[in-house]
């Protein structure tokens, strides 16, 4: 099973279709019953993931029926088909509306995140923006792409790079860690050029494959709790790499989406990833 650019393009336009008729039109105009908390306050879901993602899902059913169908919502109420990342041939994984918090609270700052993986591989992955109509997108092996209609596709590709940690612009949050720990990250920050945390993974791995930050740091205490979701990281991942970014765990090893559990860090070149990696254990992340 392959995904050819006949059925990517149709995920991309169903994508497109889903934000014209479900994701835009509830944006500032959600009631108080339409948002409700999932793990905290800081974790929401809104009737507009829901419907989104029904109507993505439904969409990929028909333009790729033999694909397993992994959706973050849907995952919240089944975990178990987590599983067929790793099990199936095919896998769509999503992200409706990545973001949420934003959405929710007016936050023009959001997006949708799709993910094509076989046999636990990510061979395609989308970065779309629902605001403005635009996309970043990766083909395993093909490169990663910034697009908007009309316009011809615009490669993304690193250059050359020899800055040191303090030349460079992260993404990073001490309030993802314990509080004991959160001084002394506070106090580490000030070793990076600045430090950025868009609550937004869409938005923050397309800034990276777009030159404006170095690194993001996936760490702390949700990644603990929670592990490294896939509908936020398999897509993302994957556009840095193609971008000739550098993708590893902190740990050691690399990351896939069958991963599920770890410290994932993307940057924009192997030295980023190793200065990045160093500072996390001069600040004792383990």
């Amino acid at each position: 099973m392959s995904l050819d650019s006949v059925r990517e393009r149709a995920l991309i336009e169903q994508v497109r279709m889903t934000a014209r008729h479900e994701i835009m039109p509830r944006f500032r105009r959600l009631s108080e019953t339409a948002v409700k908390e999932k793990l905290s306050q800081q974790d929401l879901v809104t009737e507009a993931d829901l419907a989104s993602e029904a109507a993505i899902s439904a969409g990929v059913r028909e333009i790729l029926p033999q694909a397993a169908m992994i959706g973050e919502e849907a995952v919240a109420a089944d975990p178990a088909l987590l599983e067929q990342i790793t099990t199936a041939e095919m896998a769509v994984i999503l992200d409706p509306i990545d973001g949420t918090w934003n959405y929710a609270k007016g936050l023009s700052l959001f997006g949708v995140i799709l993910a094509v993986t076989i046999r636990g591989e990510t061979v395609f992955g989308l970065l779309y923006d629902p605001v403005v109509d635009d996309w970043v997108l990766a083909r395993k092996g093909g490169g990663s792409w910034f697009c908007q209609p009309g316009a011809e596709p615009r490669r993304l590709q690193f250059g050359a790079d020899q800055r040191a940690l303090n030349q460079r612009d992260g993404v990073f949050s001490p309030y993802h860690f314990p509080m004991a720990q959160r001084p002394q990250l506070a106090l580490g920050m000030l070793e990076f050029g600045r430090s950025y945390a868009l609550r937004c993974s869409c938005h923050e791995y397309r800034m990276i494959a777009q030159g404006v930050f170095d690194f993001s740091l996936s760490l702390g205490l949700e990644a603990a709790e929670i592990g490294i979701n896939p509908w936020d990281h398999a897509a993302g991942a994957l556009v840095v790499a193609e971008a000739g970014g550098a993708v590893g765990l902190l740990e050691g090893g690399d990351y896939a989406p069958t991963v599920l559990q770890g410290r994932l860090i993307n940057a924009c070149s192997a030295q980023c990833l190793d200065q990045v990696r160093d500072w996390c254990q001069r600040m004792g992340i383990r």
